[in-house]
């Protein structure tokens, strides 16, 4: 089973360098890492009869628990340790780390978007409330509708999750367009108020006329009574624009665009003034730090072009990493294709041997089948998303940490809805009886507590690996005082 999901892993990597995000990075590769693990789930409960169905599918619990606890106890923390760098500022800093094994001095960094995978991942649980419901409520009647309502929920989540992944990459595109856009309205705005003689507009919130219009006179070189790209671009030389990877020439076509409402390829006076007058509203709106200054004081744009060059670092932009070009892309389809088969083949092949190696494990030792799921079956599965995120965090860079971190939660959220959804399956097909309470508790302890926790943050300093690793211990014994102590299941 580890050599199947390495397999389907190294394939998927190969697919993605060809064909890149949207569909395959959005929709395939998610179901592909997911399928190993569904596979078990599925020949857990599939055969024999319902009793014997009933026995084995402990085993599909014991993996979807323990795959689950895993990735975001023991990986992420162990993620967290390898990627770690210097923390200044509440920011990590790429490549630097000289703090050692600071509880506080170092940790990692992560992007907006790895904060929103986490928010998705917390949610990803509600499946598992649902069919949980009637144990709550001690009812015994609505249990197979309960398992069927929490069926088409997690299918609709699946669908929903899918289609946010395809098109992931076309939002984040259209919000780094506009955070380089709010940074340049405040970088050029600071320019126009450094060379101003007054403030660029009156108490009232209207535009200083006579402010603009000797701006516009200056900054017209050769007097001709319009500004050409040449006198803009002047415009936007100090404005810093490598810190966002935004080109000159892109920030004065965005000045045009926004300017240049007669499109006659320059700015009029009219122009000049009902442009700045524009930007000074846009400005205005934006939640600056210093909100008691107004916004055309040097003190507001100041904070506003800062503000706007950490929005852009916390968005992950990678528009300055060099793209690997396939050599061979026809070669590499085939032989991303060939190990894809040959992984799917294997998986299928050997999930029931294993199932039953582990159910006659459990009878020779007496220790039960979902322990020994829990702990051992996820090694299988997990080892080489594990080996990957690992590997990925060691480069020490926002970047990186962005898409370790977000890869355990697409795994997770996953295993929430796709595996969940083979499972809820065959409970409801095979009218098996839902007897998993305290598993369901321990999937939404761990997905809740790390979801909300990394959906509020983007920093995560040293000491937060240590609470990850307790989370896999106390998930154990809660699941063996809950089951063998108090007699939950």
């Amino acid at each position: 089973m580890f050599l199947g999901a390495t397999y389907l892993s190294s394939g998927s990597e190969l697919l993605l360098e060809i064909l890149g995000p949207g569909i395959i990075g959005g929709l395939f590769l998610p179901v592909l890492g997911a399928l190993p693990d569904a596979m078990l789930i599925l020949v857990s409960g599939i055969s024999g009869s319902t009793a014997a169905a009933q026995s084995q599918v402990s085993v599909g619990m014991g993996l979807l628990a323990g795959s689950t606890v895993m990735l975001i106890t023991v990986i992420w923390g162990t993620c967290c340790i390898v990627g770690k760098c210097d923390i200044q500022n509440s920011v990590a800093v790429d490549m630097k780390d000289t703090n050692g094994f600071s509880l506080t001095g170092s940790g990692v960094s992560t992007d907006i978007w790895t904060s929103h995978a986490a928010t998705i991942m917390a949610a990803s649980v509600t499946p598992f409330l649902v069919v949980q419901l009637p144990q709550l409520l001690h009812s015994t009647s609505g249990r197979h509708l309960s398992v069927l309502i929490g069926l088409i929920i997690s299918l609709t989540l699946l669908v929903s999750y899918c289609i946010y992944q395809v098109f992931q990459p076309w939002i984040q595109s259209r919000r780094l367009a506009y955070v380089k856009h709010k940074h340049v309205i405040s970088g050029v705005l600071r320019q126009l108020r450094m060379r101003a003689l007054g403030r660029l507009c009156t108490d009232q919130g209207a535009p200083n006329i006579e402010v603009l219009e000797k701006l516009f006179n200056a900054i017209d070189e050769n007097e001709d009574g319009h500004l050409s790209r040449t006198e803009l671009k002047a415009l936007v030389v100090g404005i810093r624009l490598e810190e966002i990877n935004l080109h000159e020439n892109d920030a004065v076509e965005k000045l045009m665009k926004d300017f240049d409402t007669s499109h006659d390829h320059q700015v009029e006076m009219s122009e000049f003034i009902a442009g700045v007058t524009k930007w000074l509203t846009e400005a205005r709106g934006s939640e600056a730090p210093s909100p008691e200054a107004g916004p055309d004081t040097m003190k507001y744009l100041d904070d506003l072009h800062e503000q706007t060059r950490r929005e852009h670092h916390f968005l992950g932009d990678q528009s300055d990493e060099s793209v690997e070009t396939v050599e061979n892309p026809r070669s590499t389809a085939i032989k991303a294709v060939l190990l894809l088969l040959l992984g799917t083949v294997i998986a299928a092949v050997f999930a029931d041997p294993l199932v039953d190696a582990v159910n006659n494990f459990s009878s020779a030792t007496s220790i039960p089948s979902f322990f020994i799921s829990f702990i051992a079956l996820p090694l299988a599965t997990n080892s080489s998303e594990a080996v990957s995120a690992i590997i990925f965090a060691s480069r020490k860079k926002l970047r990186s940490a962005s898409l370790t971190f977000s890869e355990l939660y697409g795994a997770v959220t996953m295993n929430n809805l796709l595996c969940l959804s083979v499972f809820l399956a065959l409970v409801y097909i095979r009218g098996l009886t839902w007897d998993f309470s305290s598993e369901v508790l321990v999937i939404l302890i761990v997905c809740v507590v790390v979801g909300v926790f990394a959906s509020v943050r983007s920093t995560f300093p040293l000491w937060t690996s240590l609470l990850a690793f307790l989370l896999y211990p106390f998930s154990l014994v809660l699941v063996y005082v809950l089951d063998y102590k108090f007699g939950w299941s």
